[in-house]
Parts: structure tokens; C-alpha cells; sequence
């Protein structure tokens, strides 16, 4: 559970915007979206593969 202290006379557009970034902070949105169709764990590798190669690439460009 969430909790977002707010401070006496805060405005609540900032306590909002506090929450919202402790939500997505906790991944809850990607969770859901990922587990809403089903990957084969063969697929889901080969992506973990591709994404560790390009970003190995950055880094290797980077220096």
C-alpha cells in the first residue's frame, strides 16, 4: 500500500504527483501489462538477449 504523508495547507496537485511517482516507481502498471498475455520463456529470453547486446553496444559506443 501506498502512503503519502501530506503536509497542512499542501497543495494537491503536488501530493498527486508525489503518488503518481511512487506508483510507478513500484512497476505495478508494467506488472499487470506483462502478465496480460503469455510469453513463451524461450521468446522472453531471446528478448532478454537482444536488450543485453544493445546495451552493451551503447556502452562500448559510449567510450
Amino acid at each position: 500500500m501506498i502512503i503519502v504523508p501530506i503536509k497542512e495547507g499542501e497543495n494537491i496537485e503536488r501530493a498527486l504527483k508525489k503518488f503518481k511517482r511512487k506508483f510507478e516507481k513500484t512497476g505495478t502498471i508494467r506488472e499487470m501489462r506483462s502478465r496480460k498475455t503469455y510469453v513463451k520463456k524461450s521468446v522472453k529470453r531471446r528478448d532478454e538477449v537482444k536488450k543485453a547486446i544493445y546495451v552493451q553496444s551503447l556502452r562500448l559506443n559510449e567510450e
